[in-house]
This record gives structure tokens, sequence and C-alpha cells, in this order.
């Protein structure tokens, strides 16, 4: 199984190395970035399961990356800062971080929220779509027999096909990117090949779509990646 992997994104060098030598022996994998800009780029390269980020960083603050992050991903995200007014808390907090905590801080005191926060995340599948089938106006999903229906008509999708569609599907108006379809449908480290998943959602279009060149329920999102919709955006 894939271990959760963390972004620790924090300007004081020594407190990033900190985070992630202890987060490391609780088998975490981490990567560590000194600017939110540097950490946007990160997260939007690779998978994370959780957020450590700083809130007064060079380049781009904390509450800027969360921003961010939250237009893409519901990834858990920890506000570290060495602020303790309730007013920033309320701030960091209402602009889309789950947890915050001041400097100087516990070690252990961070490594349990993070457990307590991936432990919720993970179990709890945040952000899917609790139901049995998905209908839109001509496509209907049934999540518990992995059978699409199409104009009335079942469609014929490989394994690899319906867990792609799954995975956006319970999730709408999501983006995922490449690596993170990748790393959840294949099960193993995304290393950049982009081919495998454009390969497959070309072959999911072909099934699904009227149009595959313009395609209505996977839509591409330019530079970031695929969205599922159900949202006809020519009515818009």
């Amino acid at each position: 199984m894939r271990r959760s992997k963390i972004l620790v994104v924090e300007d004081e060098r020594e407190i990033g190395l900190l985070l992630k030598k202890y987060l490391e022996v609780e088998n975490y994998d981490v990567v560590c970035k000194e600017d939110g800009k540097r950490g946007l780029n990160a997260f939007n390269e690779d998978v994370f399961d959780l957020v450590i980020s700083d809130i007064m960083m060079p380049e781009m603050d904390g509450v800027a990356l969360c921003k961010a992050i939250r237009k893409i991903s519901n990834v858990p995200i920890i506000f570290l800062t060495a602020k303790d007014d309730e007013v920033d808390k309320l701030l960091g907090l209402m602009q889309g971080a789950d947890d915050y905590i001041t400097k100087p801080f516990s070690i252990k005191e961070v490594v349990a929220r993070v457990k307590a926060i991936l432990r919720r995340y993970l179990e709890l599948s945040q952000g899917v779509i609790p139901v049995a089938i998905l209908e839109g106006e001509d496509i209907s999903i049934d999540f518990t027999n992995n059978t699409v229906i199409k104009n009335g008509q079942e469609v014929s999708l490989r394994t690899k096909e319906y867990e792609i569609l799954e995975l956006l599907a319970k999730q709408p108006d999501k983006v995922f990117s490449k690596g993170q379809i990748f790393e959840k449908v294949w099960g193993s480290e995304y290393l950049g090949d982009d081919n495998t998943v454009m390969v497959h959602i070309r072959r999911i279009r072909n099934k699904l779509e009227d149009d595959p060149n313009e395609p209505r329920y996977i839509q591409t999102v330019w530079g970031l990646g695929y969205k599922f919709t159900l949202k006809d955006e020519s009515d818009e």
C-alpha cells in the first residue's frame, strides 16, 4: 500500500527538516519546500494526502497557497504560524485550512494532529459523494454494480477505465491531475508518464461522449488535469 505523502511548506529550513525527520519516523513520505510558490508547483506535480504550511512566507504566503489548493483539492491543510491571535486563526480556517498550530510547537503535538486529520480524511473519504447511483440527462453510473448506462445501453468499460471514471465521478467538478489519477488507480508511484492516463481518458471519452473531441462529462482543465461534471456548460 502506498504510504501517505505530506507536503511541508516552511521558509525556516530547520523547522521544515525537523518536521520531515519526525514524520518520516512515523512512516510518512515527506516533501519539503521553502516558499508557497514552490509548494504549489510541487502539489500540482505530485499526489499528497496532507499539506503543512507556514503562513508568513516569501513569493506566496500560506493563505494564498491554501486558496490555490482549494480550487483543485480538498486535501487537509494544517497552518503553522508564529501568530497566536484568534483573528488570525479564524482567518486561516475560513480560507480552507483544517487546523492551526502556533510556534513554538511540540513536535509530538504536530504528529498527533497529522495522524488524527489523516485518519478522518482517509477513512471517511472526505468529499466523496455517498450515493449508489449517479444520474445525468443521458447517463447513469451504478457504483454498487460497477455499471454505466448511456442512452439506455450499457457501456462496456475495461477495469482501469471504470476505475478512472469512478474516481472522477464520485467527486464531481473536482480536478484530478494525471499524477493523482495514476497513483490512485494504479496504486504505484507516478513517474511522469502522462501517456498512460491520457490513453485511458481518450478511450473512456470514445465510449461515453457524444463527441469525444468536445467532451461533456470528462473535461480537461488545462494545465491541471481532468474533472467529471454533469453540468452542461453550454447552457450556462
